[in-house]
């Protein structure tokens, strides 16, 4: 629940006033549990995070794009809510911005291990950071044009990995 809220209406928006109405408990009872609107924050995106990457478990760059397909109809395109709190924090949350690099680096490092697999041979830094710019851009992209939009991206690395291929 508090997931929804920071994902539709933004870290700096979403008061405790609204945690504690969504939660049915008092705020003192929140403030108990989890610490801070931060703590809570760096919860939920550790959350998310394992979520997500779990969806990433995939041998291939199609299926690397036909999971974010998935997550989109699933989880909706609101865009990615590591870079949304991270813009909304400045990165001068210390707390927060190591948990949005930290996933930033995972979602990185996965998809370089997914190009070495799709291609062999130790994969292709470049294709690899190519691929994490489809990746970000058609997650940004979906908030507007919808699945659609990666779609595209996924047409986009396939043409990519075919040309990379011995």
């Amino acid at each position: 629940m508090a997931e929804q809220l920071f994902d539709r209406n933004g870290f700096t928006a979403t008061g405790m006033d609204r945690l504690t109405e969504a939660s049915g408990v008092s705020s003192r009872t929140l403030y108990k549990h989890i610490g801070s609107k931060t703590a809570l924050m760096v919860t939920i995106l550790t959350e998310r995070d394992r979520r997500f990457m779990r969806r990433l478990d995939v041998r291939s760059v199609d299926a690397l794009f036909a999971a974010l397909e998935d997550w989109v109809r699933v989880e909706g395109s609101r865009g990615c809510l590591f870079l949304k709190t991270h813009g909304e924090t400045g990165g001068d949350t210390p707390e927060i911005a190591q948990v949005v690099l930290a996933h930033k680096d995972a979602v990185r490092a996965r998809i370089a291990d997914i190009v070495a697999l799709e291609i062999g041979g130790g994969g292709d830094p470049d294709l690899a950071e190519q691929i994490v710019i489809l990746f970000e851009g058609a997650t940004a992209a979906a908030v507007y044009r919808g699945v659609e939009a990666v779609a595209a991206a996924r047409a986009a690395a396939g043409i990519l990995v075919s040309r990379m291929r011995p």
